[in-house]
């Protein structure tokens, strides 16, 4: 156990070194510091932005459904083309020709200041509350369930341990993201996705391996391997995949904390490459995060199932990987943590010093101004994320039976889909309909010639 701890540790130096290798001054300017000076290569915007994408829910919470509903959960992965097709060919081309920094500036100027103004009031609530808050409380939940024995310095109640490592988790992201800006927030991106992928491979293959191999997937849980439920399955319908598809044009045409690295391309070739390419790797991450639920399905069978669907990623780990592993393993839940935890903190500082220090509390502000008053957008958000953490932790210990991964999506529904009509009118009735396509771009400081 004190190996495992040990890489953990040592997983945690590495990142924050890497982060502030490239520590911004007070002199940076608002450009350099949310969007990286526009210079991300197209590698940079596909793996930030699907290292942004995979949260600690989905190793937690999906793979938890998983174990309960089977395969149909990786339609929440799969239909995410949808929105990534629709970002590449319609939205992005339109973000990158205005050269906005933040989406609200995009709206603002087709619908108008007030819409705008909304649309940056939702998110940077969704951000700080919700989003922050769930991203601290899968880490720091599962953190305690694989280490929780080991964590008894913190205290003999799971509550205290779970939430004192929700401010620990916080405090550490919101260090390197306040220093560093958007590119500390993607040289540790591709750091994270490295260490994630790994330790989903190596999951994915210890529990087929335990299950008995990939044919015993449907001889051992063939009600499990249905990528469509019936219309009145109470979690996952097919006919969710209607919603899907507006919640999908919301995530990614019109999420900032993910659209922020397309903005931030070198130019309009890079981007739309990113977002492929990320597209592919959806695929990846719906094998690597839904199978191994449905593998320990067959594995404990009918007696032995599991009294928290939560707990499947943390049961195949502390169960069937050696010492070591389970540390690297570890790592890779703390990285899809952090790469989630940092993004938002970036977008939520982007978001309120452009559009709303800038715009209405201090116009005159100069660029440095702008720089720190997203650095204490980012403490403030601290607050306001590891408070939600706590919230939920308290929610989720009190119904430890449920899959968490439907409650706080349900949260979520009711902003996103006024978001969606929003982004779409934006885009659709009042944008001018030529150049998607066929557009001619330099790298030099204009993306249209």
């Amino acid at each position: 156990m004190l190996i495992d701890l040990i890489i953990v540790l040592v997983y945690f130096a590495i990142v924050f070194a890497v982060a502030i290798t490239g520590r911004l001054g007070k002199e940076a300017s608002s450009e350099e510091y949310f969007l990286s000076s526009r210079n991300l290569k197209w590698y940079s915007v596909a793996i930030s932005s699907i290292a942004t994408n995979i949260h600690g829910y989905q190793f937690l919470g999906m793979m938890g459904s998983a174990y309960l509903y089977g395969i149909a959960q990786a339609s929440l992965e799969i239909n995410a083309i949808q929105g990534l097709l629709m970002a590449t060919f319609i939205f992005v081309p339109l973000y990158l020709k205005e050269r906005v920094v933040t989406i609200t500036q995009f709206i603002k100027s087709r619908l108008g200041e007030t819409v705008g103004l909304c649309y940056t009031s939702a998110n940077l609530l969704i951000f700080s509350t919700l989003g922050l808050g769930a991203a601290l409380f899968w880490g720091a939940y599962t953190a305690d369930l694989v280490f929780g024995d080991y964590l008894t310095f913190l205290g003999d109640n799971r509550f205290m341990r779970a939430s004192i490592l929700i401010v620990c988790l916080g405090v550490f992201s919101a260090t390197y993201t306040y220093f560093g800006g958007l590119a500390a927030v993607v040289r540790t991106d591709i750091i994270q996705f490295g260490i994630l992928t790994l330790g989903g491979v190596i999951v994915l293959f210890v529990s087929v391996h335990h299950l008995g191999g990939w044919g015993q997937l449907y001889q051992k849980t063939p009600e499990l391997m249905h990528l469509h439920l019936p219309a009145d399955h109470p979690k996952l319908p097919w006919t969710h995949i209607f919603g899907l598809f507006l919640l999908n044009i919301n995530y990614w045409c019109a999420n900032q904390s993910v659209v922020q690295r397309s903005l931030a391309a070198r130019s309009l070739e890079d981007a739309q490459a990113g977002l492929m390419i990320g597209g592919l790797m959806k695929y990846v991450m719906a094998v690597l995060i839904v199978v191994p639920g449905v593998a320990l399905a067959g594995i404990l069978g009918e007696s032995g199932a599991l009294a928290e669907p939560d707990q499947t990623f943390p049961y195949l780990v502390t169960t069937y990987l050696p010492v070591g592993v389970r540390g690297l393993i570890l790592c890779a839940l703390f990285a899809s943590l952090m790469s989630t935890v940092d993004s938002l903190f970036n977008s939520a500082a982007t978001l309120w010093s452009i559009d709303i220090y800038k715009c209405y509390i201090n116009k005159e502000a100069t660029e440095q101004q702008i720089v720190t008053a997203g650095r204490r957008t980012i403490l403030v958000t601290l607050l306001t994320g590891v408070s939600m953490g706590i919230f939920l932790l308290y929610v989720k210990l009190e119904n430890p039976a449920d899959a968490f991964t439907h409650t706080l999506n349900e949260f979520r529904y009711y902003i996103n889909c006024g978001i969606v009509v929003l982004i779409c009118t934006a885009a659709f009735l009042l944008a001018p309909l030529v150049g998607f396509v066929g557009v001619s771009i330099d790298h030099s400081d204009q993306y249209y010639d």
